[in-house]
């Protein structure tokens, strides 16, 4: 890879981080506090400070970074720390900004509006921060941290600290706010996964069968869809089978299964998600 390229990737990654800086502190200032809604995490508490000890949650998120990038210096590759240094810098800025900013959305009082909108901003502008190798640092520090040195996944610790932050938030958010925020926090979960997934929908099929070549054939014929042999063990007999892999869109699974079920009643079907495919598959023919 070329210095030039290299310097256009970190550009390209920088800019979008900022962009979901941008997002997700819009969101913060703009519906959450707004609307008195929580939030999970490090956020969370900068909201709990600013309830309390009227603190700027621009001050307080890098106030509460530094100790956590120090603490996971040595946890973090020179590219991970850089740009979780970056994005809490960015998301403290855009966090000043926003609030600096006359901007007021009415929502009719309607807070289940607000959740799924709090739930949208956050979710789409931390996903896009992630899907670009970026960070806002805070509990994934942390995370990162127990991950290595206590062997907790990462998904565990996170949730066990929102619910912990969520859980003070109840010294100052009365329940039915606390059950909104529940609610955006579940369209925030959606969100992330849809945004780093992106919206690609495809299928994948493993097929047994003693067919499996008539059935391939017809796949490639009739479907001209691109087919894979892998080569099968059964535990219990110890016989090799041939499997059949093949990926196509949701509409095309009821025609396949037809299709597998004319050649063979019996053929043992398993049918997967597929987030992504990369790649072209290559069909060489005899001429």
């Amino acid at each position: 890879m070329t210095k030039q390229h290299t310097w256009q990737t970190t550009s390209r990654d920088l800019a979008v981080i900022a962009l979901g800086c941008a997002i997700y502190a819009f969101g913060l200032v703009t519906i959450n506090i707004q609307n008195h809604l929580a939030e999970g995490g490090l956020t969370g508490i900068t909201l709990i400070l600013r309830y309390w000890l009227h603190i700027d949650p621009a001050y307080s998120t890098a106030l509460l970074n530094i100790p956590l990038i120090i603490l996971g210096y040595r946890y973090l590759g020179k590219r991970a720390l850089a740009y979780t240094i970056y994005g809490t810098a960015m998301m403290s800025v855009f966090l000043w900004i926003w609030q600096r900013v006359p901007i007021t959305i009415d929502l009719n009082h309607d807070i289940l509006i607000a959740a799924i909108l709090a739930g949208l901003c956050s979710g789409f502008g931390s996903g896009i921060i992630y899907r670009f190798g970026g960070t806002t640092g805070g509990t994934d520090v942390i995370a990162r941290i127990i991950e290595k040195e206590k062997g907790m996944p990462m998904g565990r610790s996170l949730l066990l600290f929102d619910v912990v932050v969520l859980t003070l938030s109840l010294s100052y958010l009365d329940i039915e706010h606390m059950m909104y925020t529940l609610i955006a926090s579940y369209v925030f979960s959606r969100i992330v996964n849809f945004t780093l997934e992106g919206a690609y929908a495809a299928k994948g099929l493993l097929v047994i069968s003693d067919h499996a070549q008539a059935i391939a054939d017809d796949i490639l014929a009739d479907m001209e869809r691109g087919v894979t042999f892998l080569q099968a063990t059964g535990a219990y007999a110890h016989q090799d089978r041939p499997m059949l892999y093949c990926v196509v869109s949701p509409s095309e699974i009821a025609y396949l299964k037809r299709l597998i079920n004319q050649h063979d009643p019996h053929a043992f079907v398993s049918i997967i998600d597929v987030h992504e495919a990369l790649g072209k598959a290559l069909r060489t023919t005899n001429q």
